[in-house]
């Protein structure tokens, strides 16, 4: 038998992708202020020599570090210190959120532990620098909660803005540590969103997952045309992992978007979970497989595959006339460069660019969490040309 190869990037926890995969998420949000190196060793070593199955263990060391964060922050809120409480809440809502992630179904233990991740995010708004507004774009059924980042060295009363959503099981506070502190310094607002299926919408709105996500990305351009502040003819829009079909999809099927990033990509999303159902998910999963039965609100895996039966973007890629950028890593264990290729020859687009990070430059895992800083300085230098320079 052929021996093994080691994969060609970092893993904290050897041979458990799963958990690897979440702690260089934490890890690599550290220039963006969502983690710390020492907090970071304090969840791996109450992980030492557990079993890679054991989430319980997961949840509970993670948990355990935010609460330790959360206590400083409290402790230098409570003395008037705004600066050293703001970075500290950031980082207790990361930590309190990927710990919650491997939770389901979602007990009322995991919804305890997501709440006070947002609590810590909105206490984080009052004290920072940075302006931000909490607010709920109207929604079919309901509204999509997000955040309005306002840009920095905007050149006029209206900038242009990026809507971000997220992906199959990330949130907008985490979204907001993969690099949206660099985006606005570029003169870019950016609406941060929980789209259908994912955070609160999902876990506090009742708002499933839904193949026709232009509804929600048509959603968010009514509401940002609404405000004074925004540039409403430069509206791009970046979606990261899982969101590699909702931004091309919604920048497709919406003509008033100017740009669009598909920050890891998606092609056939019904072939991609009947693989992982076939292989009983011994495959390389960012979550537990039952996951996919709670976003669709399905109690089985026939159902949820009969649900994700029009979650395919061949006869929607052919329709995108904005500028499109698709980034891709090539030893993405979750979807193969071949489908990002796919993809991208399917893009209507004149104007498209397919950047693939390689293991030698680094960012050649899912959604580049192994060299976060290069992915984020290549997609908002992007953004800046299409939405500010042009």
């Amino acid at each position: 038998m052929a021996e093994k190869k080691d994969p060609p990037y970092f893993m904290y926890f050897p041979g458990n992708y799963r958990w690897s995969a979440a702690f260089i998420n934490m890890l690599s949000s550290g220039p963006y202020g969502g983690s710390e190196i020492g907090e970071l060793h304090k969840i791996g070593t109450l992980l030492k020599g557990k079993a890679p199955e054991d989430d319980e263990a997961w949840f509970h060391a993670c948990v355990k570090v935010a609460d330790g964060v959360r206590a400083h922050a409290k402790k230098f809120d409570q003395g008037g210190h705004r600066y050293s409480a703001a970075h500290a809440y950031l980082r207790a809502c990361n930590y309190y959120q990927m710990a919650e992630r491997f939770r389901t179904p979602k007990d009322k233990i995991a919804l305890d532990a997501f709440k006070a991740g947002v609590d810590c995010f909105h206490r984080h708004v009052a004290l920072t620098d940075v302006k931000i507004e909490i607010v709920e774009v109207p929604f079919p059924d309901g509204k999509l909660p997000g955040y309005f980042v306002h840009a920095q060295n905007a050149k006029g009363k209206r900038a242009p803005c990026v809507v971000f959503f997220d992906g199959l099981d990330v949130t907008k506070e985490i979204q907001y540590m993969r690099g949206v502190p660099d985006l606005i310094k570029r003169g870019i607002s950016v609406l941060v969103m929980d789209g259908p299926g994912t955070g609160e919408a999902i876990r506090f709105g009742g708002h499933y997952l839904r193949h026709d996500y232009e509804v929600a990305g048509s959603a968010c351009i009514d509401f940002l045309e609404k405000r004074a502040d925004v540039d409403a003819k430069k509206i791009g829009i970046v979606a990261i992992s899982l969101g590699g079909y909702y931004s091309p999809r919604c920048a497709a099927l919406e003509p008033r978007y100017a740009a669009c990033i598909a920050w890891g990509a998606q092609w056939d999303y019904h072939a991609t979970w009947k693989k992982r159902i076939e292989a009983q998910f011994k495959t390389s999963l960012s979550v537990p497989g039952h996951h996919i039965n709670w976003i669709l609100g399905v109690d089985t895996l026939e159902q949820a595959l009969k649900k994700l039966e029009p979650y395919k973007l061949d006869g929607i890629m052919q329709k995108m006339r904005c500028p499109f950028l698709l980034v891709h890593g090539a030893e993405d264990e979750q979807i193969p460069l071949a489908d990002a290729q796919k993809q991208f020859d399917a893009c209507g687009s004149k104007d498209k660019i397919f950047r693939v990070y390689t293991a030698e430059e680094g960012g050649s895992q899912h959604c580049q969490r192994d060299y976060l800083t290069l992915v984020v300085a290549d997609m908002w230098n992007w953004f800046e040309e299409k939405l500010v320079r042009a």
